[in-house]
């Protein structure tokens, strides 16, 4: 069974997926299905000995370029449609044991790149409204193959954490004429107390509302609305951000540090939207190295966020953690 089911009190698209259920789980560790294929093995859905990066379709996706009719009926409040939409998944290296932490600046480049391509073709698309590009990393999060990856959503409507977003800077910019995602970044240089790492491009910043103690946005200084507006020195100073806050995390208590990664990026409406700023949000679940943030009875519930935290504080600890300069990340390779 899959198809889009209204919620009328939330005003929002729900996807049901029923053939997920049968979807790998934690197999084996003398087996991956993302490792390269090799001599004599079992096949893998990487047909070759070696790779660099993979981009393929979801074997179980919540949405279809060719979607069945809906199995059920609609109600007389919630309206069904074809789940219609692609999920892909990308695979960051055919190192089976790396994170993308661990992955020299070269590979992380091409894997933006990808990023941006990706965006790209499936954003033309005339049924795809939005794409949303994210990483799941640990088991905290859900994680069901540790096999560094990540995968691509690409939604025949614009969801509802984006459209939100999007609202709220259409608003401002009716009233400012000013972006929203700028002028918070203004305020950030200002403090200064939040921020984490700054390149000459992008910046890593825990935002004065965090909802997550160690939430990071991680976002280009100038206004970029997706990823379709950068160029080759866009992608090699988001690389250096980008890894030098996936390492201060991991040395933040000594392991790999688990998140949720999401990339935030204009729709592919057909419109424009001069007023949004690309950016990436980081939703890692730990508050302490052995205690996780869970989103409970007001957060799931009400939808109203507790952070026990000070931003300006779990900044500073993030933010002398090495690297520090954008040198010591180069030297890394």
């Amino acid at each position: 069974m899959s198809e889009l089911r209204w919620h009328p009190f939330l005003e929002e698209w729900v996807i049901t997926a029923t053939h997920r259920q049968d979807r790998t789980f934690l197999p084996p560790k003398d087996y991956c299905p993302f490792c390269p294929t090799m001599p004599g093995g079992f096949p893998t859905e990487v047909p070759r000995e070696d790779y660099n990066i993979v981009v393929f379709e979801n074997k179980f996706p919540s949405l279809q370029k060719e979607p069945p009719e809906p199995a059920v009926l609609p109600t007389t409040v919630s309206p069904v449609e074809k789940a219609q939409g692609i999920c892909e998944v990308i695979l960051y290296s055919p190192e089976h044991n790396q994170t993308l932490t661990d992955m020299p600046l070269s590979r992380i480049r091409n894997l933006i790149r990808v990023w941006q391509d990706r965006y790209e073709e499936l954003g033309a698309k005339d049924y795809i409204k939005s794409v949303l590009i994210f990483e799941n990393k640990g088991e905290a999060v859900g994680v069901t193959l540790h096999h560094p990856h990540g995968q691509i959503y690409a939604f025949p409507f614009i969801p509802p954490k984006l459209k939100q977003e999007l609202a709220a800077s259409e608003k401002y910019y009716r009233e400012k004429q000013a972006c929203l995602f700028c002028d918070t970044l203004n305020e950030e240089f200002k403090d200064g107390r939040r921020i984490v790492f700054e390149g000459k491009r992008f910046v890593a910043f825990i935002p004065f509302f965090a909802r997550y103690p160690y939430e990071v946005y991680l976002a280009p200084k100038e206004h970029r609305s997706s990823m379709a507006e950068f160029t080759s020195e866009d992608r090699e100073d988001l690389a250096i951000v980008l890894k030098a806050l996936l390492v201060k995390y991991d040395r933040l208590f000594g392991f790999s540090f688990p998140y949720i990664m999401v990339i935030h990026q204009a729709p592919t409406d057909g419109k424009e939207h001069p007023e949004y700023h690309l950016h990436f949000e980081f939703y890692p679940p730990h508050r302490t190295a052995k205690k996780l943030k869970y989103l409970a009875g007001c957060e799931s519930g009400a939808g109203s966020f507790i952070n026990d935290t000070l931003p300006e504080e779990k900044a500073e600890e993030l933010r002398k953690k090495a690297p520090q300069k954008m040198e010591d990340v180069l030297k890394m390779g």
